[in-house]
């Protein structure tokens, strides 16, 4: 209990601290170890932002996200608008096949779907999506369709841990089922995670990332 008092202090001083984010309308609770965060912010933006600042105080095993995106009146732009904003941005991106994705917006909830070959693309559509103002969220249903073997799946995915220098590539488990990968093991940073995790979506016929690493601080 006192540890999770510490922590939440530790939060909610790194959220005020960050300016891209105006906490005075997040709350913060936490219970060992995993942190929630509550109330509003201005944008889906904002949103990611407070995400990624929790995620790097120092103790925080993982984050429940609840907060609500309330646009500023004047900020608020029809879907319509919206839609239209969406489908350049995925034209203009050429890691996107923009022509092969299809947009919906519904009161400011952007809903994607189509067929992409790989991991990423799915994952650029989406980001590019997020950063439009007016958007409140985005629902994904994008499909990676790239048929490839399990096997080379999975051999594509430790060799790209290996690459990288910011994983203990070691300590981290690669299991493969089909489309899906299944990371297990245990990281020291987040970063170690997110980056094992890009590395799982990067291989060719992934669908699916269930990330189960722990993280463990020195």
């Amino acid at each position: 209990m006192k540890d999770d008092l510490h922590l939440q202090q530790r939060v909610i001083d790194a959220l005020e601290f960050d300016p891209s984010v105006d906490a005075a309308h997040i709350g913060v609770s936490v219970g060992e170890g995993v942190v929630t965060l509550s109330g509003h912010v201005r944008s889906f933006v904002e949103k990611l932002a407070a995400e990624r600042i929790v995620r790097q105080v120092k103790g925080v095993r993982a984050v429940a996200q609840e907060l609500e995106v309330r646009l500023p009146s004047d900020k608020k732009l029809a879907d319509d608008e919206i839609a239209a904003r969406a489908v350049r941005i995925l034209h203009w991106d050429q890691m996107v096949p923009g022509d092969r994705i299809s947009v919906k917006v519904e009161h400011g909830i952007v809903t994607l779907d189509g067929e992409v070959d790989w991991g990423f693309q799915r994952t650029e559509a989406e980001n590019g999506i997020r950063k439009l103002s007016g958007v409140r969220s985005v629902i994904n249903n994008i499909v990676v369709v790239a048929k490839v073997s399990p096997e080379d799946v999975h051999a594509k995915i430790r060799a790209a841990l290996e690459r990288n220098a910011e994983i203990e590539a070691g300590r981290v488990t690669v299991a493969v089922s089909g489309g899906k990968v299944t990371l297990g093991g245990r990281v020291n940073a987040w970063t170690e995670r997110e980056a094992a995790e890009h590395a799982a979506w990067s291989a060719p016929g992934v669908t699916e990332v269930e990330d189960r690493i722990e993280i463990v601080r020195p």
